[in-house]
């Protein structure tokens, strides 16, 4: 399969796919046994463990206007179908804006966006886990779903807590809305609101990106990893952190206008070394030999 051997070529062990154009309503048909082949491919590759799926880009929930509200649902619907065909680990989701109308009063029909979504959707095949919609926190420009971990909860809680609904944490928007994570303490703090508010179960992925912005300029502006405002050492403590650092990480980075390259992989990779290291304990006594710290396999992927 072209994804995941593009996602290998660049040492990746995560891949994050559209399933059709991401700026295009027209959904991609699937015959069954192109679904069942890309399931055979992924359990059986050898180095990239977990497909993401990521639901289009138009896709408004919160819209005031009928008929984009109900295009938004049949086209989430036909996403989540075909990342349940493909066994996929979780669709990404951008929930939309309510362009001013206020969070409090898109509540409800987002909530019977996502029942409709999650019932209406074809069921994943025999065998296989219920692909989970991944709500993504937003950058917090304009009336945007999802600016913070608050509206998220909320989200949810309206669905009455059904667990195939989960999370994604992206680095620059949570950057972008005001989120300080650069520090363990920082890092801490944020880990602690997840695990009160939405629960550390639902995290599923990260999008790991640096920022063009600076903290708290409420804009969607990826930047490669050291050519941002966050910096290494800005995400260090994020992925290193024990609760986050088996996660898999996306990246959703430019590159050189390509998308991520074998390069931004490695650099990933060098950042969760660095965090893990800030959660390393000291040996309790002198002349003790300290053992080798184990640094478990992390995932990054490449985007297509």
């Amino acid at each position: 399969m072209p994804s995941l051997e593009a996602g290998a070529e660049i040492g990746a062990t995560s891949i994050q796919i559209f399933t059709q154009s991401p700026r295009m309503w027209k959904p991609s048909q699937y015959a069954a046994s192109v679904l069942a082949a890309y399931r055979e491919a992924q359990a059986q590759h050898p180095s990239i463990t977990d497909t993401f799926c990521h639901a289009t880009y138009l896709i408004n929930l919160a819209s005031a206007d009928p008929d984009l509200y109900e295009k938004s649902v049949e086209c989430l619907i036909n996403n989540l179908s075909v990342a349940r065909g493909m066994a996929s680990s979780g669709l990404v989701l951008h929930v939309g804006s309510h362009k001013g109308a206020g969070f409090e009063d898109v509540v409800s029909q987002i909530a019977r966006a996502f029942e409709r979504a999650l019932d209406d959707a074809d069921p994943a095949p025999e065998g296989y886990v219920e692909c989970p919609i991944l709500i993504e926190n937003a950058a917090g420009a304009g009336g945007t779903v999802g600016r913070s971990l608050e509206e998220i909860e909320a989200l949810i809680s309206a669905c009455g807590g059904d667990e195939r609904l989960g999370l994604c944490i992206d680095t620059q928007h949570l950057w972008a809305s005001g989120v300080d994570y650069s520090s363990v303490a920082g890092t801490k703090k944020l880990v602690k609101e997840i695990a009160e508010r939405v629960g550390l179960d639902r995290l599923r992925c990260l999008h790991l990106n640096d920022s063009k912005i600076e903290l708290g300029a409420n804009r969607d502006r990826h930047a490669n990893i050291d050519e941002g405002t966050i910096g290494s050492k800005g995400l260090a403590p994020l992925v290193g952190h024990p609760k986050i650092r088996e996660l898999p990480l996306l990246l959703e980075v430019p590159g050189d206008g390509g998308g991520p390259r074998a390069s931004d992989v490695a650099q990933a990779r060098k950042v969760v070394s660095v965090g893990v290291k800030l959660y390393s304990k000291p040996a309790h006594a002198a002349g003790v030999k300290k053992a080798a710290a184990h640094e478990p396999a992390v995932k990054k992927s490449k985007k297509k």
